[in-house]
This record gives C-alpha cells, sequence and structure tokens, in this order.
C-alpha cells in the first residue's frame, strides 16, 4: 500500500464527484433537508424533534453513503475504469483506502452541515455533547462507506446494488431502537440488536451514560468500519467478469 497512490486515487473520486452536482447534493443537501423536515413536522409535539433527532444524525449518514458508495464503486467496475487502474501499480489496498479518504471528507462536511443546522436553524436541543453527535454522524458516514465497498462486490449491476438497501439497512432501522427501543426487544432480537453496528451509533448519542460506555459503543463502530474495508479490499474483483 502506497501513501500516494491513496492519495492520487483521493483526488481523483473527490474530482469526479465535483462534476457530478447531483451525488453531492445527495450527499450533503438531502440528509440536512431531511432533518429539517423533521423538525418541521414535529413542531406541534413539543420535546419530540429533541429525542428523535439526534439518533436521525447517526443513521442519515450510514444509509446515503452507503448508497453512493455501492452505486459509485460498481459503476467504475462496469465500465470498466476499474479494471484499467489496476493495470497500474494499483494496489486494492489503495484504491478502498482512496475511496475511504474521499467519502469520509464528505461524511465529515455532511455531519458538521447537518449538526450545525440541527443545534442552531431547526432548533434541537439535546443533553449529548454536540461534537460527539458530529463525532458519531462521522463514524456512521465511514460506515457506509466501508459497507458500500464490500457489498459492491457481490452485486452485477446498479439495481442490484441499490437492492441491498432493503435488505442490509431496513432491518437494522428496525432494530436499532430507533423505531422500539433495544430492551423491549424479544430476547431473540435483542441479542442480534446488541452487535449490530446502527445500534452502536443510535447507542452512541445516548446523553445519559457514563464515558466507558462510550468508548465501547465507538470502538464497535470502528471494528465494523476496519472489518468492512479489508471485506472490501478483499472482495473487489481486478476483472470484470
Amino acid at each position: 500500500m502506497s501513501l500516494r497512490r491513496t492519495l492520487l486515487t483521493t483526488r481523483r473520486i473527490l474530482e469526479q464527484l465535483r462534476h457530478d452536482p447531483r451525488t453531492l447534493a445527495l450527499l450533503l443537501l438531502v440528509p440536512t433537508a431531511l432533518m429539517g423536515l423533521l423538525a418541521w413536522s414535529l413542531t406541534n409535539r413539543p420535546g419530540a424533534f429533541d429525542s428523535v433527532g439526534p439518533k436521525l444524525l447517526g443513521v442519515f449518514p450510514l444509509i446515503v453513503m452507503f448508497l453512493v458508495t455501492s452505486v459509485i464503486t460498481l459503476r467504475e467496475r462496469t465500465v470498466g475504469t476499474l479494471e484499467r487502474l489496476f493495470t497500474l501499480p494499483l494496489t486494492k489496498a489503495d484504491f478502498v483506502a482512496g475511496y475511504a479518504i474521499a467519502f469520509g471528507a464528505l461524511a465529515l462536511v455532511q455531519s458538521v452541515l447537518v449538526s450545525v443546522l440541527s443545534y442552531s436553524w431547526y432548533g434541537l436541543a439535546h443533553q449529548g455533547v454536540p461534537w460527539r453527535i458530529s463525532a458519531v454522524a462521522l463514524c456512521a458516514g465511514l460506515l457506509g462507506t466501508a459497507f458500500g465497498l464490500a457489498l459492491s462486490a457481490v452485486a452485477h449491476t446498479e439495481f442490484q446494488a441499490v437492492q441491498f438497501m432493503p435488505a442490509f439497512i431496513l432491518p437494522q432501522l428496525l432494530l436499532c431502537g430507533l423505531v422500539i427501543p433495544v430492551s423491549q426487544l424479544p430476547s431473540a432480537l435483542r441479542a442480534v440488536a446488541k452487535v449490530l453496528p446502527m445500534t452502536a451509533a443510535v447507542h452512541a448519542i445516548n446523553p445519559l451514560q457514563s464515558n466507558q460506555y462510550y468508548v465501547g459503543q465507538f470502538a464497535i463502530l470502528l471494528a465494523y468500519i476496519f472489518a468492512a474495508l479489508v471485506a472490501g479490499a478483499s472482495t473487489i474483483r481486478r476483472v470484470t467478469k
């Protein structure tokens, strides 16, 4: 793995996205608009946005980054870009790390933008520490990027990549504590929910826990990010079949 090749890959991805305003809008504007819509819809329910809003800050980046990364990676493979890149001295690790840095930077911008607007314009009042919620949003964005890279390797079309959304994301949405508290789930589902990455993201925003608890939740998120990036590097094919 070469730092220079990784950074060149990062630069190429960012340059490509700079000329794709629709994808940038999906990455940066859609999450902020959804948070604004949620705040507006809960105007007549005092305290509701303060309860639900922070949890969604850990969910939206994962979903958006997963969708965008999986589709873009698959597109590069199907049009032959990835195959041509691997004729150069570029390793799979360089490619995956470059993607992770590029989309990680976008996830950072996204998390800061959504958090700032939520705590200011949208009127979010939360007992938790704002920078920690932004850190959770960043980790969730990186996690979505990592899983998108890993799962795009088993898809053959962009439609198949999108099909992973209900299979991979929706079960986590139902079990992560966003809809029903994890403690109220049946024992079998509770055991599954406790090891899901989205559950760790939602729990890391809970303002009523100890610092040791937060460290544990961030450790789970980082472990999933590392495992997904390793899986992505190992499953990317050099030759398009």
